[in-house]
């Protein structure tokens, strides 16, 4: 291996260092459970663990040209450092040859993204107009970000996205970088190039579906595009376009500011007019950061989570403060006995067995969900421990650790499960 460089995170080289570099990718042996989290790539992608231990991280390694593989490992750092949801490079690895000392291509480490799998993934089954739906939204989300960002995608599409499960829709995360651009900010023409190419993509991707037999009948690939496009220009002109608002509200302004956090956004800065003449008010967001409720979470609770599942879990701690027995402690000690009496004690009831197939948060929210279920049904509130148990034995074992659900028996099981 006399010439291999490999360029990276401090701590994970050494990891690194002892993968086979010395074979081509493909010959490389990848478990069954890896192999059903990948997805398709123009470019030779292996899922492996970072040592034998099989409870080590999972990385994903693609070989490439020098060029790209360097280039994608800046770029990936770069979004990193900016809190982009993508996924986060750990090495570049140049100078490989094989034993016979032939070059080999250049590789690209990434570290690959728990709970998430890619669209084909996913989508494996019959598909329903609302998955594919909430998948577009994640996409158009998603876009939305790096372009606040000044990112450049370029290749913006379903296949070069992971999606985890966020409560009760997705989010998504870019996982190949090699076409995209960092600008101080984008034109309108840079943006409305890559709608296009998003436009495109994803109903080719959905064409690509329908004739398998997996979209749902009747669902037209190009309308269902078309909603990543509609959802990013409303999600834009919210973030960026200015509001007239009444002037003779008093709560219209902090109505705008809150109708932005519901979106996920933190508003750090805003211009507000008043025009003398017309009497109207003019609110216009200049400065936006995306993480509204999952910064919130991280600094009221100590939890990291998806938007939406930070969402759900700052609302059941709201209710829980809002119960507290005047006058009410602080919200630090609120926030302890929240996740010991609540969060932990749900999350402690599943069995050693069944930990690890689903995110904690997820899970939580999951289980808020049955109990509500589980009293629609019953017409009265079963209480938490019970529909913890339910869950526990109706939904949780026909969950894998990626979070995705095995339908086998899965809906028989929740039909017949006991109410008392």
């Amino acid at each position: 291996m006399t010439g291999l460089k490999i360029v990276g995170l401090g701590d994970e080289i050494a990891a690194c260092a002892l993968l086979p570099w010395t074979q081509p990718l493909e010959s490389w042996p990848e478990e069954p459970t890896l192999t059903d989290m990948r997805g398709i790539s123009r470019h030779v992608v292996r899922l492996v663990h970072a040592s034998p231990d099989p409870e080590s991280e999972v990385y994903a390694v693609k070989e490439t040209v020098p060029e790209f593989a360097n280039r994608e490992y800046t770029i990936l750092r770069e979004l990193t450092q900016r809190a982009a949801p993508s996924v986060e490079p750990i090495a570049v690895v140049d100078g490989r040859t094989d034993a016979n000392g032939d070059p080999l291509p250049s590789a690209l480490v990434t570290r690959y993204l728990p709970f998430s799998l890619p669209y084909r993934v996913l989508l494996s089954d019959s598909v329903t107009p609302h998955e594919i739906g909430t998948m577009t939204n994640a996409l158009a989300l998603l876009l939305v970000r790096l372009h606040l960002l000044g990112f450049w995608w370029g290749d913006c599409s379903l296949s070069n996205t992971l999606f985890r499960r966020d409560a009760n829709e997705y989010s998504a995360y870019l996982v190949d970088a090699e076409t995209g651009e960092f600008h101080h900010s984008l034109t309108d023409g840079q943006r409305e190039h890559d709608l296009d190419i998003a436009h495109f993509n994803v109903a080719a991707e959905l064409e690509d579906l329908a004739c398998a037999g997996l979209l749902h009948p009747g669902m037209d690939p190009i309308r269902a595009s078309d909603t990543v496009i509609k959802r990013y220009r409303r999600l834009w002109q919210m973030l960026k376009e200015p509001q007239l608002l009444d002037p003779t509200d008093r709560h219209a302004v902090e109505r705008a500011m809150r109708s932005l956090q519901d979106l996920g956004f933190a508003v750090e800065e805003v211009e507000v007019l008043i025009d003398g003449d017309q009497g109207a008010l003019k609110f216009q967001p200049k400065l936006v950061a995306a993480g509204y409720h999952q910064n919130r979470l991280l600094d009221v609770l100590g939890i990291h989570a998806e938007e939406l599942q930070a969402k759900r879990l700052l609302a059941s701690f709201d209710r829980f403060r809002s119960r507290e027995k005047k006058p009410l402690p602080t919200v630090e000690e609120s926030a302890r006995r929240w996740l010991v009496e609540v969060f932990d004690h749900v999350l402690g009831q599943i069995p050693e067995a069944l930990r690890g197939r689903v995110e904690p948060a997820q899970m939580f929210h999951e289980i808020l969900e049955h109990r509500w279920y589980l009293g629609e049904k019953a017409g009265r509130d079963l209480g938490i421990d019970y529909a913890t148990q339910e869950y526990v034995h109706t939904i949780l074992p026909y969950r894998t650790d990626t979070g995705v659900v095995d339908n086998e028996g899965f809906e028989e099981n929740v039909l017949n499960s006991q109410l008392v």
